[in-house]
């Protein structure tokens, strides 16, 4: 028995709305033996940082043939590309607006898609999500083949915010990815590539300086702030016992600047 393919969804669009509901339904009314998986729809409104973050962190644990949908998308309704891709035996729709810049890497096969006859009519110029991209995820999950959907591009965007920036020797300009329900800020600095050393280092983000550096919560005093590796191996900003985020005054896509002793 074959089993039923797997879409599943990333938006910023919430619970409290209709908008999730209607572009499920197009999706089943075009492949209704798919499984649909929420990811979440709980992206911070028009974060693409925090898109972009997500959907690295949950695509790999789907089995090779999902079509992963991800619309975060402030730039709807302009000059935008929509895209379809594939990676690694995984599919994505998302706008080209940097959302699929932290998944695309070596091998990508990347099209903008244009044709119009799987698209949901008439395509609204505010919910594309619906008109666009759900149904052109809904089709792939019906198998139809990737070229079908328009033709190859390699000039897809290439976000800032996927990598920190050199400003200068032992200096880094990096992002705040996500803000996590405890109010810790995930960054883009790869732990295993800035192995940072307690006092040899200061990330400052805003006016705050931070130089200390805990391997889990319980070692920092409540109440101060420090960094260290998460789960996802990026480094994270934390308030032991306490909101990061609330603190700093800071949310996603926030920038930061990290000095230090080494080079890297």
């Amino acid at each position: 028995m074959q089993n039923a393919p797997v879409l599943t969804l990333l938006t910023d669009y919430g619970t409290a709305d209709h908008y999730v509901a209607a572009v499920k339904g197009v999706i089943l009314g075009i492949s209704p033996g798919v499984t649909l998986v929420d990811v979440t729809h709980e992206v911070t409104a028009f974060s693409v940082p925090e898109a972009a973050f997500t959907l690295s962190q949950s695509w790999k644990c789907f089995p090779v043939g999902t079509v992963h949908l991800a619309v975060v998308d402030p730039g709807v309704g302009s000059e935008r590309r929509a895209l379809v891709a594939a990676q690694d035996g995984h599919f994505f729709v998302a706008p080209d607006n940097g959302l699929l810049g932290m998944v695309l890497g070596a091998g990508a096969e990347v099209r903008e898609i244009t044709a119009g006859e799987y698209f949901r009519q008439p395509v609204s110029r505010t919910f594309h999500g619906r008109d666009i991209f759900g149904p052109v995820a809904g089709h792939l999950a019906n198998g139809v083949a990737l070229e079908k959907f328009g033709p190859r591009v390699e000039d897809w965007l290439r976000p800032e915010f996927a990598m920190p920036v050199p400003l200068g020797p032992g200096c880094w300009r990096g992002t705040v990815l996500k803000v996590d329900h405890f109010g810790n800020l995930i960054t883009n600095f790869a732990a295993a590539q800035y192995p940072l050393e307690d006092g040899k280092f200061e990330l400052q983000v805003g006016n705050t300086k931070i130089s200390r550096r805990y391997a889990q919560f319980s070692a920092a005093p409540a109440g101060e702030l420090f960094v260290y590796r998460g789960s996802m191996d990026f480094l994270e900003v934390s308030l032991n016992q306490g909101d990061a985020a609330a603190l700093l005054r800071v949310g996603a896509g926030a920038s930061m600047e990290l000095r230090s002793a080494f080079r890297y």
